[in-house]
C-alpha cells in the first residue's frame, strides 16, 4: 500500500465515530476462522527465506555449501534448534553462523525446506541419511515418514541390512518392526546373502527367539550349520554356543531328521554338542512313558509365533469322505487348514484339553469302542491320534469337563440308556476310576468348569428335555443341584468366560434356541443375554482372547455352517460364515498352536 493511501486510510478512521452502530440489534457477536491463513503464512516465510529476506542465520555445511533461515520459524518446528539458539548468542555479537557437521546440504536443505512448507520427498535413494537428519533435528513427522517408507521396502533381502542401520542409530520403531518381519519370514532370511555374514551374536540372537515362525525345528539346525561351514575355521568354534538354542530334543522324535544330526561331523567333534544330543534322544524316551509328568526344559518346547499364539481344532462331521474330520482355525486371521483327522468318526465324543497341548476325544463311538479314548499332541512335530486307556463305561453324547489334570467322563448313553455315572482319569496314574453319580441321568448335555466345581447342565434323561443344572466338588465327591435356567435345553452348549457359565442354544419346548442365559455363582441366579442370530443345538463351544466362539450345530433337520462370535463388553454377537455347505461342525477346543499350522 502506498504512504498516499495509508494516510488516507488513517485520516477516515479519525474522523469515524466509534461508538456508531453499524448493524441491527439482533446480529450476534461471531467468530470467523481463515482456514487458509496459515497456509499462506507459511507460503510468505518460504519466499522470504528464498529472497533471504530478514534471515537471521546462516547454516554452513561441511560440503561447502550455505543456506539461510529465521530464527524464530525454526525454534517454532524444532526442538533441535530450539535449544541451539536458546543456548548461543547467535546473532547478539554479529555470529549469526552455524555448522551443521552431521548433515550435508541436500539433506539440511530437504529440512529446512519441510519446516517451511510441511512437505517432504522421501525415495529410497535418501531415506536413510533423511531419518537420520530428521532425528537430529527432531522432526518427528519425517521420522515416522522414513520409517513407514522403510517397513513397506521391507523384505527377506534387505531386512537384516535395514534392522543393523536401525539397531546403530536407535531407531526403535524400526528395529522392532524389521525383528518382527525378521522372526516372520525366518525361512526366507536364512537364504539372503546377509545372513551369512552375521556374526554370531546375530545369529544366537535371532534363533533364541521363542517367537520364530518356523514349522520345523530343523529349519533351524540346517541354517545353524549352514553358517557354520560359510566359514568353518573362525566359526567351528561358536557351534556349542549356537546349538544351545536349537531345540533338538523335537527333532529326536523323527527319526529319518534325528539321524542326519547325529551324523553331522561337526557335532560329533564337539562334547558339548554330543550333551545336547543326548538330552534330546533321553527327553523322546523319557517321553514315551511319561508323555504328562517329564519336565521340560525350553529347548523341549515348540517355539510360538503369530498375532495369536493359540488356535481352535474343529471337529467336522461331512456328507462327503472322509466323513469326519478335523481343521485348524486361526480366529486372527481366519486361516483354516486340514489338522490330522481321527481314525473313528466321534461325532458324539466328549472333548478335553490339558494344558492347551493334550487332546482328548472321550467315548461317541458306536458299538463297543464307545469306551475308547483317542489323544492328540499339538506340539508334536510328527503328530498323530494315539489311543489312551479305555474307559470303564461306554458312553456317547456326553459331558467332558477338566479338573487339572484330570479329565471327568459324565454321563451319557451307552447305546441302551442314558447314564448319570461318572468317571474320572489321571493322567499321572493313566487310570480311570468312578467317582459319586450325578443326581439325575444326562445325555447331549453341556459341561463346564468353574471355580474348580464342574457344572453338569440341561441335557434329556431320555424322556424330556431338561432345564436342571447340578454341580460337583472334587474336593467332597458330591453332586448339588443349583439354580436352573430360565427354558429347558437338550443339546445345550456350554462355555465359561470371566467367571461366569454360559448355557447356549439347544432345544427346548419343541423348537431350536438361539437363546443364551448366563449364571453367575456368586448370586446363584440365571439371567438372559443378547440372542444368538441362529438358531443352534448341539453347537462347539470354545473361549479365546475374552470372546466366545459358537461353532456349526443343527437346526430344523439341517446342519450350520456358521460361527458366532460373542463380545461379554458389548453383549453383542457376531456372525461369520465358513463357507463350506456340507459340514456339521460339533466340536472345537483351543489349543496352543501348532507346528505345522500356516503362518
Amino acid at each position: 500500500m502506498s504512504v498516499k493511501k495509508m494516510d488516507a486510510l488513517q485520516t477516515s478512521l479519525s474522523e469515524s465515530d466509534p461508538k456508531q452502530d453499524l448493524t441491527s440489534k439482533e446480529c450476534e457477536t461471531t467468530n470467523f476462522r481463515n482456514n487458509s491463513h496459515s497456509v499462506r503464512i507459511l507460503e510468505e516465510l518460504k519466499s522470504l527465506r528464498k529472497n533471504e529476506v530478514l534471515c537471521d542465520i546462516r547454516f554452513e555445511t561441511d560440503d561447502g555449501c550455505t543456506t539461510f533461515g529465521h530464527k524464530n520459524v525454526l525454534m517454532a518446528a524444532s526442538p533441535y534448534f530450539r535449544a541451539m539458539f536458546k543456548s548461543r548468542k547467535i546473532g547478539k555479537t554479529g555470529n549469526n553462523a552455524v555448522n551443521i557437521k552431521k548433515l550435508d546440504s541436500t539433506i539440511l536443505e530437504l529440512l529446512l525446506d519441510y519446516i517451511y512448507t510441511g512437505e517432504i520427498m522421501v525415495t529410497k535413494e535418501n531415506v536413510q541419511v533423511l531419518l537420520l537428519g530428521a532425528n537430529l533435528l527432531q522432526l518427528d513427522f519425517v521420522s515416522g515418514t522414513c520409517t513407514e517408507f522403510l517397513q513397506k521396502q521391507l523384505d527377506a533381502s534387505n531386512c537384516l541390512s535395514i534392522r543393523r542401520f536401525a539397531d546403530l542409530h536407535n531407531c526403535t520403531e524400526l528395529l522392532s518392526s524389521s525383528e518382527t518381519f525378521i522372526k516372520k519370514h525366518f525361512l526366507d532370511v536364512v537364504k539372503s546373502v546377509d545372513f551369512l555374514s552375521l556374526s554370531s551374536e546375530d545369529v544366537v540372537k535371532m534363533i533364541s527367539c521363542n517367537d520364530l515362525a518356523v514349522p520345523l525345528e530343523e529349519n533351524v539346525f540346517e541354517c545353524v550349520i549352514k553358517w557354520v561351514k560359510h566359514d568353518l575355521d573362525q566359526r567351528k568354534d561358536f557351534l556349542p554356543e549356537l546349538m544351545e538354542h536349537v531345540r533338538l530334543p523335537l527333532l529326536a522324535s523323527r527319526p529319518d531328521v534325528l539321524n542326519i544330526v547325529v551324523e553331522e561331523h561337526l557335532l560329533k567333534n564337539s562334547p558339548k554338542c554330543k550333551d545336547y544330543m543326548y538330552e534330546a534322544i533321553r527327553f523322546n524316551l523319557l517321553k514315551s512313558v511319561q508323555r504328562f509328568t517329564i519336565s521340560q526344559t525350553i529347548r523341549c518346547k515348540p517355539r510360538q509365533f503369530g498375532d495369536s499364539q493359540k488356535v481352535i481344532l474343529m471337529f467336522n462331521r461331512s456328507d462327503t469322505s472322509p466323513k469326519c474330520y478335523t481343521e485348524w482355525y486361526d480366529p486372527v486371521t481366519k486361516l483354516r487348514e486340514n489338522a490330522l483327522g481321527l481314525k473313528e468318526c466321534r461325532e458324539f465324543a466328549g472333548l478335553a484339553v490339558i494344558r492347551d497341548q493334550f487332546v482328548f476325544a472321550v467315548g461317541g463311538v458306536n458299538g463297543s469302542s464307545s469306551k475308547s479314548v483317542s489323544m492328540l499332541d499339538v506340539s508334536s512335530q510328527s503328530p498323530s491320534w494315539v489311543p489312551m486307556v479305555d474307559m470303564l463305561v461306554s458312553r456317547k453324547r456326553l459331558g467332558v469337563g477338566v479338573l487339572g489334570d484330570s479329565i471327568y467322563a459324565v454321563g451319557g448313553h451307552d447305546g441302551n440308556n442314558a447314564l448319570n455315572s461318572v468317571e474320572v482319569f489321571d493322567v499321572s496314574t493313566q487310570k480311570w476310576r468312578m467317582v459319586s453319580s450325578m443326581t439325575i441321568v444326562r445325555r447331549d448335555f453341556g459341561v463346564g468348569v468353574l471355580n474348580n466345581l464342574l457344572y453338569a447342565v440341561g441335557g434329556s434323561d431320555g424322556k424330556w428335555c431338561l432345564k436342571s443344572v447340578e454341580c460337583y466338588d472334587p474336593t467332597l465327591d458330591t453332586w448339588t443341584p443349583v439354580a436352573e435356567m430360565s427354558v429347558r435345553r437338550h443339546g445345550v452348549g456350554v462355555g465359561v468366560l470371566d467367571g461366569l457359565l454360559y448355557a447356549i442354544g439347544g432345544y427346548g419346548n419343541k423348537k431350536y434356541l438361539k437363546s443364551v442365559e448366563v449364571y453367575r455363582p456368586s448370586d446363584g441366579v440365571w439371567s438372559s443375554i443378547a440372542d444368538m442370530e441362529i438358531c443352534r443345538s448341539c453347537p462347539g463351544v470354545a473361549v479365546l482372547d475374552g470372546l466366545l466362539y459358537v461353532f456349526g450345530g443343527e437346526k430344523e433337520s439341517s446342519i450350520v455352517d456358521t460361527v458366532e462370535i460373542y463380545n461379554p463388553n458389548t453383549n453383542t454377537w457376531t456372525l461369520e460364515r465358513l463357507s463350506r455347505n456340507d459340514v456339521h461342525i460339533y466340536g472345537g477346543v483351543v489349543v496352543d498352536r501348532p507346528l505345522n499350522f500356516m503362518y
